[in-house]
């Protein structure tokens, strides 16, 4: 089509947030935009995958199964029932800036902390809805508590949750072998993606299936 990440952007946020921060490699934040026609909604990038190489998120997957309830649907009832919700609005800003902060420094701590701050922040969300949502599973709790207890006892790394059970753990590559080593150990936990900052989408000749 020929247009360009901007455009791209704007066109994949139709379809899912993820699709929009994905039409950009590294480190990407998305605008939230503020036009009613979605014009000045799109991705835009922080830094290049080259900046921050040793950057890790390890995705712990402790449920194959499809969410009964959507990320969208779920938001929407959030919005309208949840006495949270506006408290999690009101926050949102300033833990933006702690990660843009965190990754133009290279400041994993900084960037852990809003993570794990935001995301209990949007499951408080979640649960306090009329009715609840509840996406934690067992599995869930124990890898937020074990990753509590390893930091405590030094090794560095910090969780992350979107909607939904699957866990991401944040740390540096050094950390990344011994970390996806322990999470394998947990009850619950049936695989360890590791991810690391990646290139933009492109055409590949090459059939996927």
């Amino acid at each position: 089509m020929n247009l360009d990440s901007k455009e791209l952007s704007i066109i994949s946020r139709q379809g899912s947030g993820s699709a929009t921060r994905s039409c950009l490699g590294g480190f990407v934040e998305w605008n939230k935009g503020e036009k009613q026609d979605g014009t000045d909604s799109y991705a835009k990038q922080i830094a290049l995958p080259e900046h921050w190489p040793d950057f890790r998120m390890l995705t712990t997957i402790v449920s194959t199964k499809a969410k009964k309830i959507s990320s969208r649907v779920g938001m929407a009832q959030a919005a309208e029932t949840s006495p949270m919700y506006q408290v999690w609005l009101n926050t949102i800003e300033q833990d933006l800036k702690n990660v843009r902060q965190g990754v133009l420094n290279k400041d994993i701590n900084l960037i852990g902390k809003a993570a794990e701050e935001n995301c209990l922040k949007m499951h408080a969300t979640a649960i306090t809805t009329n009715p609840p949502i509840i996406y934690w599973q067992p599995a869930t709790l124990e890898i937020i508590r074990s990753v509590l207890r390893w930091r405590e006892e030094g090794l560095e790394c910090y969780f992350t949750i979107d909607a939904g059970p699957q866990v991401k753990v944040i740390c540096l590559e050094d950390k990344a072998s011994d970390l996806v080593k322990r999470l394998e150990n947990l009850d619950g936990v049936k695989k360890v993606i590791v991810c690391k900052p990646g290139q933009k989408p492109k055409i590949i000749e090459e059939h996927l299936f």
